[in-house]
């Protein structure tokens, strides 16, 4: 049973740092998904799937994992490159593009 210990990014419509700032430990299925005849809903008996634990860091993560004797794999964030602009910036008098609307 292996562990995934990660960071998770922002939404594409979240403004703020909620739900990115603690580290999650994920377990890794480890039986694959299948569809059930009657209704036709995708099923698993890996229970531990729906287990997701929220750490404040990382080393809490990787401690729990050490003493409970899980086998993990630490992802370390991407760096974001975002472009910030603002709106008054359509506006600027030295604007390369044509203000089109």
């Amino acid at each position: 049973m292996t562990a995934r210990i990660y960071k998770p990014e922002k939404s594409a419509t979240q403004q703020g740092h909620a739900r990115s700032q603690a580290w999650l430990l994920e377990f890794m299925p480890s039986e694959a998904r299948e569809i059930e005849p009657l209704m036709g809903w995708t099923s698993s008996g890996d229970m531990n799937s729906q287990v997701r634990l929220k750490f404040a860091t990382k080393e809490e993560a990787v401690a729990y994992a050490e003493r409970n004797g899980l086998a993990y794999r630490i992802e370390d964030p991407k760096p974001t490159t975002r472009r910030v602009m603002a709106y008054a910036d359509n506006f600027r008098a030295g604007r390369i593009a044509q203000w089109t609307h």
